[in-house]
């Protein structure tokens, strides 16, 4: 199943193109499956009649060719692992609807600013000859000012079955003549984007974007257009993927879709009638047809669960316990729970009467009874209303609490999840806590299967009202690969909760610095995270609505993923801070990073983070601690050896500093005094940075 990378192609032409690389075609009897095959791979189950084929040994892991996935090493130094199906990465399979989840190429049409000419780069997806199709929830989205995009493709193997279709996504300049001012975030309906539907079938497609269309005209504003067939109901349009490489960031290059697998290319009738290659083996079983083209799918019985294509005891469809699951299935007020095969029955306990599974079984018990009952239901209803009170009291605090912290406010925003109380407060343990500062203490949590950071400031420490709530929606609106996602917050708490996606590396500071971390960062790796760290920064001093500044770089500050990809923390926290009440405009940061500029002065800039930017850098390349002293600082080391005009071999980590990088180890330091600059003025920006960083990142992978 491989991606095609296409050559520019006019689109007619296109119809005449023969097909290149394809799968094998999927065998028709399934094939036994062993019990000794993998069954998960990196984080992604891998049910039968899917397998890991990563060797002839494992040819009865999959039922047939068209099911067998490789288990293949990704990410840097080969740490993790993803499966896949030729060349496309599965995300997630599902038995029971008989869908996958995989990943597409994002195509681009973007013009150069060198040779001043639009370059393109369109990819195609190949599914023929397998048991995939392109589900009915993928959309064909375009994204772009000017973009005029076909999408070519074919039903099955009938190379004369086609099918073509094509979305147009432009943009006209707002009253006050700026095109930006004419995008809505959320809307995909040809301003901006636009998406059209598939027909079901389609097994094949291809991108070809209309040459005569381009945005040559309006480069400094939109340069790129994207478009891919994509899972519309993982879409959401934001008005910087027009505007930047906010799309193809946030995606990583590749978009999910969704795929319809099925078992062979007939119907149920037709199947049960070959018992040898019939495959929905397990008893208590059920066959049907594909919704999406020839074939089928099976499921097990209701009552049961398990993989319906083994006829193992213990891994196909087996009954369930409905006992076991009362929160599920219902028998109570009198109910008592009896498990069958298939099922279960739920009657009322003797002398009682009703329907046990609608909770209705009732019972008349004599009047001494009666009056015990009563007693204790008496003493029952004085504990309630007294817990009740004390509920109510509870409820009218922590609405207090909502308002203070602007929630009314951030109710209407979008893009910010509001988390109750209730959810946060089982993570919020002594066990949980991966760090602490000033700020406060720092949580690990799972919400929504998803692993979480939730930050807890020291109560009093939060500006109240509209500011922290408009600090919290500018956060939220930070789209950037480098920055770490603010996901939403708790607003019932004296000092609200933040939470924030979780970044699994921890920070460049302890990777540098704690000498029991066996990690060790070669050149290439420390100069790819000051180049992407610099260009989140970048991105936050240039946004066009709001001016946004960091105020405590620093390598704490600056966490890394599994593939060691920078994500910049606690953006905005100095804004989120409260200001000393009795020295207005007080100093707040890390003194052995901070611009001695802002701490004499009191005024925050974007220069500011330029110069404890210039630190950083000072860091990676000699993994030294900043430390703020007259007797012992990493800045005075470095300006003493460029004042005399020696070279600052002996001041670089040895673990990089080999005669072939030394040249650009210079350039590095350099960069980092230009940064460091007492004069502001003649620090460069943030941008400039970014650009000459990412300039020398080219350069040493040449």
């Amino acid at each position: 199943m491989p991606f095609h990378k296409l050559a520019a192609v006019p689109v007619l032409v296109w119809l005449g193109v023969a097909l290149a690389t394809r799968l094998p075609r999927a065998g028709a009897t399934p094939t036994p499956h062993s019990s000794q095959c993998k069954t998960k791979c990196g984080r992604v189950d891998i049910p039968y009649p899917f397998g890991i084929v990563d060797s002839p040994d494992d040819g009865h892991c999959a039922m047939h060719d068209g099911f067998a996935l490789t288990c293949n090493k990704t990410g840097i130094n080969g740490r993790r692992r993803r499966p896949f199906a030729g060349d496309v990465e599965v995300v997630h399979i599902s038995l029971q609807r008989g869908k996958a989840r995989m990943k597409a190429t994002i195509s681009s049409y973007c013009y150069n600013l060198t040779s001043r000419v639009m370059d393109t780069d369109p990819w195609s997806v190949d599914l023929k000859g397998t048991p995939y199709k392109f589900a009915g929830t993928n959309k064909f989205t375009v994204i772009g000012c000017q973009s005029l995009v076909y999408i070519v493709g074919e039903h099955g193997d009938d190379a004369q079955d086609q099918y073509m279709s094509g979305c147009v996504a432009m943009c006209w300049r707002g009253g006050n003549g700026d095109v930006r001012s004419a995008l809505r975030n959320g809307s995909c309906s040809g301003i901006g984007c636009c998406q059209t539907a598939i027909p079901k079938g389609l097994q094949y497609y291809q991108v070809l974007f209309e040459p005569g269309v381009n945005t040559t005209e309006i480069h400094n504003v939109s340069r790129c257009s994207y478009a891919v067939l994509m899972d519309s109901s993982d879409f959401t349009f934001s008005t910087t993927y027009v505007t930047s490489r906010a799309f193809i960031n946030n995606y990583g290059g590749q978009a999910p879709f969704v795929v319809d697998w099925s078992i062979g290319n007939e119907t149920c009738d037709a199947a049960r009638k070959k018992h040898v290659s019939y495959a929905c083996v397990s008893d208590n079983s059920e066959c049907f047809n594909s919704q999406n083209g020839p074939g089928y799918i099976c499921n097990c019985s209701k009552g049961f669960h398990g993989n319906p294509y083994l006829q193992h005891l213990e891994r196909g469809c087996k009954d369930i316990d409905e006992c076991k699951h009362p929160q599920r299935y219902r028998c109570s007020n009198g109910g008592v729970c009896r498990n069958r095969l298939g099922g279960y029955d739920c009657p009322c306990k003797s002398r009682w009467k009703g329907v046990a599974k609608a909770g209705t079984c009732i019972d008349h018990f004599p009047l001494a009874a009666k009056l015990a009952v009563g007693a204790i239901g008496g003493i029952l209803l004085m504990s309630i209303i007294s817990f009740l009170i004390i509920l109510h009291k509870e409820k009218k605090k922590m609405k207090e609490f909502y308002k203070n912290n602007g929630g009314p406010l951030l109710e209407e925003a979008t893009g910010i999840k509001i988390f109750k109380k209730g959810e946060l407060k089982p993570f919020l343990k002594n066990s949980n806590i991966i760090g602490k500062g000033g700020f406060g203490k720092v949580y690990k949590g799972l919400l929504d299967n998803k692993e979480v950071a939730i930050k807890k400031p020291i109560n009093g420490s939060v500006r109240e009202n509209k500011q922290f709530a408009n600090e919290v929606i500018i956060q939220s609106q930070v789209i950037h690969k480098n920055i770490v996602r603010l996901i939403g917050c708790c607003l019932e708490v004296e000092a609200p909760l933040l939470v924030y996606e979780f970044i699994s590396q921890g920070s460049l500071h302890d990777i540098l610095h704690n000498h029991n971390n066996k990690v060790a960062l070669n050149l290439e790796a420390r100069l790819n995270i000051a180049a992407q760290s610099a260009d989140g920064l970048a991105y936050m001093h240039s946004k066009a609505n709001i001016r946004i500044l960091h105020g405590d770089v620093k390598p704490a500050n600056i966490l890394l993923d599994d593939n060691f990809v920078p994500k910049i923390s606690d953006f905005g926290i100095s804004r989120l801070l409260a200001r000393d009440k009795e020295h207005t405009g007080s100093v707040i940061g890390d003194m052995n990073y901070m611009d001695p500029v802002y701490q004499r002065e009191g005024l925050l800039t974007e220069k500011s983070d330029v110069y404890s930017f210039g630190v950083v850098i000072l860091e990676l390349i000699s993994s030294r601690r900043a430390i703020h002293s007259e007797n012992n600082s990493l800045l005075k080391s470095f300006l003493e050896y460029d004042k005399k005009k020696e070279k600052m071999t002996e001041l670089f980590d040895k673990e990089i500093a080999i005669t072939k990088d030394l040249e650009l180890l210079d350039s590095l330091a350099c960069m980092a005094l230009k940064c460091l600059s007492l004069d502001v003025e003649q620090r460069p920006t943030m941008m400039e940075i970014a650009e000459q960083l990412l300039i020398l990142s080219r350069s040493r992978k040449v």
